[in-house]
């Protein structure tokens, strides 16, 4: 009862961070499981489906920007990992966390640098966590269109930075992120 854990999502200006915990089926592997950042979107799409109706559990959880802002990006990432392995609906005997930090949870964990490139169950981690959040940029995105969300997902691309200037600030950004926090100093609020 192996869990991998992983996250998406601590680098961009905006929206929460997300994390998944997968306990997979020894019984029942999945083929192509690799480090999401490696995948085309159609190919972690096929996967989050495999992952979702194969794995033994799953559970994706994150923590907000309101969140992310009161404690930090890494405390954040680590509430949100622990958040999806407490929501797991079976019990890991051990607790594989992708990077250098292991959340506060009640089992055996080990952090592994990479891990979502050697190890199934964080790469199905991975995955979940990136389709997950992909997803909820689209439909940020239909929201406030003028962000470009759908196409960045959030990161300072000098596209987004622009409209971000453009545009102002709305409640969706990190407001204790560099770019973000420069541009509310200079009156950036709120525009929409």
């Amino acid at each position: 009862m192996i869990c991998g854990v992983d996250e998406a999502g601590r680098g961009p200006l905006c929206g929460p961070v997300f994390a998944a915990a997968v306990v997979l089926d020894p019984a029942r592997p999945i083929a192509g499981l690799a480090d999401s950042k490696k995948l085309t979107e159609r190919a972690r799409l096929r996967l989050a489906d495999d992952i979702r109706d194969q794995a033994l559990a799953w559970c994706i959880a994150q923590a907000s920007v309101e969140e992310i802002d009161a404690v930090n990006i890494l405390q954040a990432t680590l509430l949100a990992m622990q958040r999806a392995v407490e929501g797991l609906s079976v019990t890991p005997s051990k607790v594989l966390v992708d990077g250098l930090y292991t959340p506060r949870i009640a089992f055996e964990s080990q952090a592994v640098v990479k891990g979502d490139a050697t190890v199934a169950e964080i790469s199905a981690a991975s995955i979940l966590a990136k389709t997950a959040r992909d997803a909820l940029m689209c439909e940020l995105d239909a929201r406030f269109p003028q962000y470009g969300l759908a196409q960045h997902k959030g990161y300072p691309t000098a596209a987004h930075l622009a409209a971000l200037k453009q545009h102002g600030v709305v409640d969706i950004y990190r407001r204790s992120f560099g770019p973000v926090r420069v541009l509310l100093a200079q009156g950036n609020l709120d525009w929409n």
